[in-house]
């Protein structure tokens, strides 16, 4: 199982005393983001348990807030994930298209990861970009009034991103 390197058991630390005594299961988000960026882009239970512990909370604490909350991967996901929003807005202006293109296109489902581990889909809801519907997230980056020829657009711009960088 994967530890956190003294750097980043500083910076639990430096989360966890912006609340109160007693209160670290508060810090329980951003040490999620730490563990997920710092294990390879998501949560094992493993790493789940490893956090529960740091915190001084019971796992199934932290199992239903990684559960619920759509920014966490609770599987290996692929170097570009795609976060359609599915949310009324989004399905509205054909966010079920989009999501459905996507798949015909990489030959996966919601959920899952292509064979070259490449491009992960994912369904999630709302983002708060409603006026730029339908939308998804990849990475830190909003991609807005999606379009067949815009999601073509991103998965090439994705592939020569990730040949150049091989």
């Amino acid at each position: 199982m994967s530890k956190f390197s003294e750097t980043q058991l500083a910076e639990v630390k430096r989360l966890v005393a912006r609340y109160p005594e007693g209160k670290q299961k508060s810090a329980l988000l951003p040490v999620l983001h730490l563990a997920q960026d710092s294990f390879g882009g998501w949560l094992s239970t493993e790493t789940m348990d490893y956090v529960a512990e740091l915190l001084n909370i019971t796992p199934i604490e932290v199992y239903e807030v990684a559960t619920f909350y759509s920014m966490y991967n609770l599987k290996p996901v692929g170097k570009y994930l795609f976060e359609v929003c599915q949310t009324g807005p989004c399905m509205l202006l054909g966010s079920d298209d989009i999501v459905a293109y996507i798949g015909e296109k990489l030959g996966i489902k919601p959920g899952e990861t292509t064979a070259d581990g490449l491009f992960t889909l994912k369904t999630v809801e709302c983002l708060g970009a409603c006026g730029y519907a339908p939308m998804m997230q990849l990475g830190k980056h909003y991609r807005e009034h999606l379009t067949k020829e815009k999601v073509d657009a991103i998965i090439a711009e994705c592939t020569k991103n990730a040949a150049a960088n091989n």
